[in-house]
């Protein structure tokens, strides 16, 4: 050591002794020098006059009081201290200038102590107002899905009805099938209103234009959409064989249903009709509706006037599209293919974003649907659902646009004029493999 001795004294381990009357025991208050270890006589000492809960003399921490020498520069006036946890150096050498620092634990802390804790308040806070969020958003959602179930249900009540169910039916087969069916009824239609679509308020009863059977799989194969030409010559029940849109005219929806049930054998599970006023009016509701045609056509039975390529039609050109036939080379067959094109873009259209989150339109397609179908008195609203997805699918190209396989589009009847004769061994087997809920294998219309 240099300069000044260090002085030391003895930490007091113990109360007192163990027996008061005893004599004191030198060795029990003899001072250590700064430096060195407690002899083993004097641990024994310390030993005898602690009590029980005395620290054991490993731990025995020396205090060491600066002496002068701890004012000197560089001097470290802690050197000496030991760790509770540490043994007593019996064998370190004295100090000296360059021994290592005392440990942190006892160095003279600079800092203002421990940063306080964060309230327990503003956690709280965050929660509060992170639940009021999630609630909020969860109104939004349930109040948003709320509104896009009533639109449909609200409409769907004010449908018109009529009994499409006859009596005589073939048997379930797998999946669902679905009569699609477009009139072209001028009923209800005043004269500036059939003058408007371009059609005459000529009373011809009731004929359709449009007939198709929508298949739905029921293990999640893709949506069939087939087109039965309205001039497809067939047996009907009770009235002989006609073209296929007679029995519309003779029965309605019932002998309909019917006469295409004994045509192709599959049980129709819905029945869903939309006529001149009401197809306008849907395609309307929406904004038009963007269909690319093939070639310029010019009608002039239907109106029809447009050019080649993709545009927006409104409801009148859309409906002379629909039904122009004689300017098409296919005639009939043509015309069909037209109607499923439009009919899939008409369904993509009214499921898209832009008419989900637009509720004026929203709402006006859904009240245009109501006031221009008829739809049987079996036929729920999920089977409607039903044909609006197949339909899209098909838009979309994740489903099958076929017409029933033809064998002579122009044949020449006794009774009904020319007519289109089906392949009747192509059409039973294109209709099993419907009613096994299989994929056609008919090339697509």
């Amino acid at each position: 050591m240099t300069g000044h001795d260090d002085q030391a004294r003895p930490i007091p381990v113990g109360s007192g002794r163990s027996d008061p009357s005893a004599p004191p025991d030198p060795l029990a208050t003899q001072r250590i020098p700064a430096g060195e270890s407690p002899t083993a006589a004097t641990q024994a000492a310390w030993s005898r006059t602690a009590p029980a809960r005395a620290v054991p003399p490993t731990t025995v921490l020396p205090v060491i009081e600066p002496g002068p020498a701890a004012q000197l520069p560089g001097h470290d006036p802690y050197a000496g201290w030991y760790a509770a946890t540490e043994p007593a150096p019996h064998a370190q050498a004295p100090y000296a200038a360059s021994a290592p620092a005392p440990p942190a634990a006892y160095r003279p802390s600079t800092s203002r102590g421990p940063a306080a804790p964060e309230s327990p308040v503003r956690p709280r806070r965050r929660r509060r107002v992170l639940r009021r969020t999630l609630l909020v958003l969860l109104a939004l959602l349930l109040g948003a899905g709320g509104y896009l179930v009533y639109v449909p249900w609200s409409a769907w009540q004010r449908v018109e009805r009529v009994d499409a169910s006859p009596t005589q039916r073939p048997s379930v087969g797998k999946g669902k099938n679905y009569l699609l069916v477009g009139s072209d009824s001028r009923e209800g239609l005043t004269a500036a209103e059939a003058a408007a679509l371009g059609a005459d308020t000529e009373n011809v009863g009731k004929r359709t234009d449009t007939i198709m059977l929508v298949h739905v799989s029921e293990n999640g194969g893709k949506p069939v959409v087939v087109s039965l030409p309205r001039d497809s010559y067939v047996a009907i029940p009770g009235n002989g064989t006609n073209k296929i849109n007679a029995a519309f005219a003779f029965g309605g929806a019932k002998l309909l249903t019917q006469t295409v049930e004994l045509a192709t054998g599959l049980r129709v599970d819905g029945y869903l009709e939309i006529g001149f006023a009401g197809f306008a009016g849907v395609v309307d509701s929406l904004g038009g509706v963007q269909i690319c045609v093939q070639r310029a056509m010019k009608d002039a039975f239907s109106g029809l006037d447009v050019q080649a390529g993709c545009q927006t039609m409104t409801g009148k050109t859309a409906l002379a599209y629909v039904r122009a036939r004689h300017s098409d080379p296919k005639g009939d067959l043509g015309r069909a293919e037209r109607q499923r094109q439009f009919l899939a873009a008409v369904t993509k259209q009214a499921a898209s974003l832009d008419t989900i989150i637009n509720p004026p339109r929203y709402t006006g397609f859904a009240d245009a649907a109501a006031k221009g179908i008829i739809v049987g008195s079996t036929t729920s609203l999920a089977d409607a659902v039903a044909v609006l997805r197949a339909l899209r699918a098909v838009g979309n190209g994740e489903g099958v646009s076929v017409q029933v396989p033809v064998e002579n589009p122009a044949y020449q009847t006794k009774n009904a004029g020319v007519a289109v004769k089906w392949n009747d061994a192509q059409a039973k087997a294109m209709f099993a493999q419907l009613r096994a809920d299989q994929p056609v294998s008919v090339p697509a219309g």
